[in-house]
């Protein structure tokens, strides 16, 4: 599963009330519960992909989002990506949220080198398709470790559902990130030329 933030400008502070905890022994605030609540939704974005692969509901949960991420709903930064299988020839579309960065568009392997949408890639030489409304074909270029740092830590502004998987913290230093480039695959979108049909003579 695949989420994007959509928020254009920080939110306003706001001020913490206490709450009375359930025993009556200390009163609760506002950001104690706000903190409990993102960690439970940390530990159950982990969840859908323990052992680095999604499970059944992350699968259901990914079909729906590449459906509606095609047809063009939500924001532009997230769009469907279809890459042919490398074992079986088939198509695979999954979401994915497109970093932008100094001009260029990118896409992130949040669960690493190792999963199966990358080596899909690789395997097809980077040929590949994006949806959002429309269809684009696009060569994914894989970029080197040492560039991939500053795009990481866009992504990871764009993409609260990726943050459980990456462990940096998406304000941290840039040299944090670069410890993390060798880890985490970045592809570099390029539009692929359109083929025009040859002269019949």
């Amino acid at each position: 599963m695949i989420n994007v933030d959509e928020r254009a400008a920080p939110r306003r502070a706001r001020t913490t009330r206490l709450r009375a905890s359930p025993d009556g022994r200390r009163p609760r605030s506002v950001s104690d519960v706000s903190i409990g609540s993102v960690k439970f939704y940390d530990d159950y974005l982990r969840w859908l992909y323990r052992g680095g692969r999604p499970n059944r509901f992350a699968r259901l949960q990914n079909r729906v989002s590449a459906f509606a991420f095609a047809a063009g709903l939500g924001p532009k930064r997230a769009a469907t990506l279809e890459v042919r299988g490398r074992r079986t020839g088939r198509d695979v579309s999954f979401p994915v949220v497109i970093a932008d960065y100094e001009g260029e568009r990118y896409v992130v392997a949040m669960l690493g080198g190792s999963t199966s949408w990358v080596r899909n890639v690789r395997a097809a030489d980077g040929r590949a398709v994006l949806r959002h409304g429309r269809r684009e074909d696009v060569r994914l270029e894989e970029i080197p470790a040492e560039r991939r740092a500053a795009i990481l830590r866009r992504y990871l502004s764009l993409a609260p559902g990726a943050r459980p998987h990456i462990p940096v913290d998406r304000h941290a230093a840039l040299e944090e990130f670069e410890r993390l480039g060798p880890q985490v695959p970045v592809f570099l979108i390029n539009t692929a030329p359109s083929v025009k049909p040859s002269p019949t003579g």
